[in-house]
């Protein structure tokens, strides 16, 4: 703050050391937040390990607690569904009929002398006909560039198709050779081969797997539903890696599916004491880091509990989106349009104090979020840069440019983790259209900010643009009834312009705060000289009138601009700057006259406004700049000396009478302003050029 140093005391003083004094309206909201958070925290314990392909594991021998399956990568699933789309598995029906046909033939071919060697010869068939045997011919697809599978074939039986290693079941070639070689090992001196030729047992055998065509379509058709997510198991108390091994691609994937089982399904196995207090800790962690950034960078936020209330409610619908898309689906958080709630606060507030509080605001995606840093990292970089351009883009279909922008914006972000972690490129896209997805979602949101600006009775940037258009009702009511006071105040908006972009300020309130602060001169507009006519003759309002009677009429056009501030609704932002844009100081004019005439000197209250002293550093822009206009019209020489004293001499008046001790600018804000009214007065005012009559 800007305050005047305070006379020192002889008298001995005893420095008293205060703590600090929560007011229990700031207290009570910011509890509900803690409440709210510890009701939202994740009921399970989180697997506390960071980890990277090609670097060692630098915590302890991790040890499995319990069995749980590796998960194939989405790379792997790909390349098995790419290879399942071009590999066809036929699909056999085994025949009972069949199979009771071979053996019954069998049973009646007659082998003369060899008959003895019939029973040996039914029971090897039954094993082999137990197994299957289809027929020698390779199965063709009659279109498409799908190639037939030699190492699996699917068979039915029972009504139960299951998948079989093609080397489990014989050909029609294969079947008769083991026949032979089965019952050779028993009869090692008959000749086999040439007594099943000549008898025609080898024509018995016969396929008693029947090649079915139509399922072997359907299943082709569906065979991406056959690929198998998983890879293998890793059982209870096995070793997963040890402390210093280095993270290969294949103990990342048991890793990642260590950690899967660990998060979804995997319960805490610790005291459950533990886990919430975990939980109390973290979530008052949050609570606290919010007030003091709050306290910090925004402290007259306080001043104004619904703007406290505005940011503690936008923080609190982030962490809920956040938890319950966690618990929900984390696969979308990518679609979050976290943004959003850095322009809902840009609205309302700096940019150097959104950006703050818009880091507080993404601390639980850190915390709670498997891929926490990506995502905070990609949002944050999003953020800081849409609070940057949205000011040049946040127009009609600008909107979307500036959604465009978002989104190249977060890709470069996701592509920048994706280099340095390859994992599947087939995700990518699917995570690229989430992230565009929020992006666009960032344009249709945006319009809740009017939402919030009722609920929270607040002004927005947007709205006070809109006040500033000097086609609005009231200001052409003001210019008919008081054009004087109208066109002083375009005066005053823009040399508050000017001196707030050169000290930072909020330009778009002030420039509203401008073309409103003398809004109640229209109640009684003759009143004030710059409404009164230069016509010689003209009726003088205060003529006749005592010094006091005309300071009260010209001190109420405070009080008269409150009134129709209520009247028209406006914005309490814009009525603190009614009431301080003259703070406790005197109607001098008429306050001189009044002394100089012999007037009572203890019977003065009548002579000053009873506003209140600026506290914001847009409230002293505009007195200083209010008074500043309105005494330059009496100023003849506008040398850069003369106005030198000028604006000093202002300003100094203003600190004498103690109208900026309250005040919430700083030295160097003060130097700049100024220097800005100095430059602005001599640029305004320089003399021109006389043009020359034409003689003759």
């Amino acid at each position: 703050m800007f305050r005047r140093a305070a006379p020192s005391s002889k008298k001995t003083r005893i420095m008293q050391i205060s703590t600090p004094n929560i007011p229990l309206w700031r207290l009570t909201p910011l509890v509900i937040v803690f409440a709210v958070l510890v009701l939202l925290m994740p009921r399970t314990a989180k697997f506390n390990y960071d980890y990277k392909k090609g670097t060692p594991w630098p915590y302890e021998t991790l040890i499995s607690e319990f069995d749980f399956p590796i998960l194939k990568t989405d790379e792997q699933l790909q390349a098995e569904r790419d290879e399942a789309g071009t590999i066809v598995i036929p699909f056999y029906r085994y025949s009972d009929e069949v199979t009771s046909a071979v053996v019954k033939n069998a049973q009646s071919v007659d082998m003369g002398a060899y008959n003895r060697l019939r029973p040996s010869l039914i029971a090897r068939l039954g094993d082999i006909y137990a197994k299957g045997v289809i027929s020698d011919g390779k199965v063709k697809m009659e279109q498409g560039s799908a190639q037939v599978s030699d190492n699996l074939i699917y068979i039915q039986k029972n009504k139960r198709a299951v998948q079989y290693p093609r080397t489990e079941v014989y050909k029609v070639s294969d079947a008769r050779d083991q026949l032979v070689a089965l019952l050779a090992k028993t009869y090692p001196s008959v000749n086999l081969d040439s007594l099943f030729r000549r008898t025609g047992l080898y024509d018995v055998i016969v396929p008693n797997l029947l090649y079915d065509k139509a399922m072997t379509e359907l299943t082709h058709a569906e065979s991406d539903d056959y690929v198998s997510p998983t890879l293998g198991y890793v059982k209870a108390d096995e070793k997963i890696v040890s402390k210093g091994e280095i993270v290969t691609a294949e103990i990342a994937q048991i890793l990642d599916s260590y950690k899967e089982e660990y998060n979804h399904v995997y319960g805490y196995a610790g005291p459950r004491i533990f886990l919430y207090l975990g939980n109390i800790l973290l979530a008052l962690s949050l609570a606290v880091i919010l007030y003091l950034v709050i306290h910090f960078t925004a402290r007259f936020v306080f001043d104004r509990p619904a703007r406290y209330l505005f940011l503690l409610s936008i923080f609190l619908l982030a962490a809920i989106v956040t938890f319950l898309m966690v618990r929900l689906s984390p696969s979308l958080m990518y679609m979050v349009p976290f943004p959003v709630f850095a322009l809902y606060m840009l609205a309302f507030f700096r940019k150097k104090q959104v950006f703050p509080l818009y880091i507080v605001l993404l601390l639980p995606l850190l915390i709670f979020c498997g891929n926490g840093m990506e995502l905070f990292v990609m949002f944050l970089t999003a953020g800081s840069v849409t609070v940057e351009t949205f000011g040049y883009f946040s127009k009609g279909w600008r909107q979307f440019l500036n959604a465009a922008i978002l989104f190249g914006v977060e890709m470069l972000v996701y592509l920048g983790f994706r280099f340095i972690d390859v994992g599947s490129t087939a995700t990518w896209w699917a995570d690229l259209a989430l992230i565009f997805v929020g992006s666009m979602a960032t344009v249709a949101l945006y319009p809740l900010i009017y939402l919030f600006e009722k609920i929270f009775n607040l002004v927005s940037s947007t709205r006070l643009v809109e006040m500033a258009d000097t086609s609005n009702p009231l200001l052409q009511e003001l210019a008919q009834k008081a054009p004087g006071t109208f066109q002083h105040s375009l005066q005053v908006m823009n040399l508050v312009d000017a001196v707030g972009r050169a000290t930072d300020a909020d330009v778009p309130l002030l420039r509203a705060a401008a073309l409103y602060h003398d809004i109640g001169k229209m109640a009684n507009p003759l009143c004030f000289v710059e409404n009164q006519s230069a016509t010689p003759g003209a009726t003088k309002y205060h003529e006749g009138k005592t010094p006091r009677e005309s300071a009260v009429d010209i001190i109420r056009h405070v009080d008269d601009g409150l009134a129709i501030a209520e009247e028209h609704r406006l914005p309490q932002e814009i009525r603190s700057f009614i009431n301080s844009h003259h703070g406790t100081s005197s109607a001098a004019y008429f306050l001189n006259k009044y002394l100089n005439d012999g007037g009572d000197p203890s019977d003065v209250a009548d002579f000053f406004y009873h506003g209140q002293k600026p506290t914001a550093k847009e409230q002293v822009i505009l007195m200083v700049c209010d008074s500043i206009e309105a005494a330059s019209r009496t100023l003849t020489d506008f040398s850069p000396e003369s106005c030198d004293r000028f604006v000093e001499g202002i300003v100094t008046g203003k600190e004498k009478a103690g109208q900026l001790e309250d005040a919430d600018i700083t030295l160097h804000d003060l130097n700049l302003m100024k220097r800005m009214l100095k430059t602005y007065l001599q640029q305004v005012y320089h003399s021109r050029v006389a043009y020359p009559k034409r003689k003759g």
